[in-house]
């Protein structure tokens, strides 16, 4: 696990927050990652597509640029698993799909505007989440 350190969160904070209303100011579209990178696949061809890409290649960079800027790698706080991790991303690409969106979608930018279905859509994620957590560590993980 990561040490939480308020300063670099608050400063992650922002920086996502400065990301989507960036987004809806200059291309009046929501800052919801699932669906960016889902329109860089076909059948999605329009000129809107190199916007994307930038977007999806800022993402990456952003830990770059941050091991550039200090010195220091990011921690790395994900298991070695490869196989348990390629379920993991399979799921969760699912679920943002099934669920029209992600947390960037529905909790960053969809409780900013107040969205009953974006509520419910972070409440059941979390929820899933925090049972998962618990089936892990006192259940399942034991």
């Amino acid at each position: 696990m990561t040490a939480f350190t308020p300063w670099s969160a608050l400063l992650g904070g922002v920086l996502i927050g400065l990301a989507a209303v960036g987004m809806m100011a200059l291309e009046g579209r929501i800052a919801g990652i699932s669906g960016i990178a889902s329109r860089l696949l076909p059948p999605w061809p329009d000129a809107a597509w190199k916007g994307r890409l930038g977007f999806v290649l800022g993402l990456v960079a952003a830990p770059l640029a941050a091991w550039l800027a200090t010195g220091d790698a990011p921690a790395q706080s994900v298991p070695g698993n490869l196989p348990l991790m390629a379920l993991a991303g399979l799921l969760v690409g699912f679920g943002a799909v099934l669920g029209h969106g992600c947390t960037s979608g529905h909790g960053v930018c969809g409780l900013a505007r107040f969205s009953p279905r974006s509520l419910a859509a972070v409440l059941t994620f979390m929820i899933t989440g925090f049972l998962t957590v618990a089936l892990m560590r006192h259940g399942l993980g034991s």
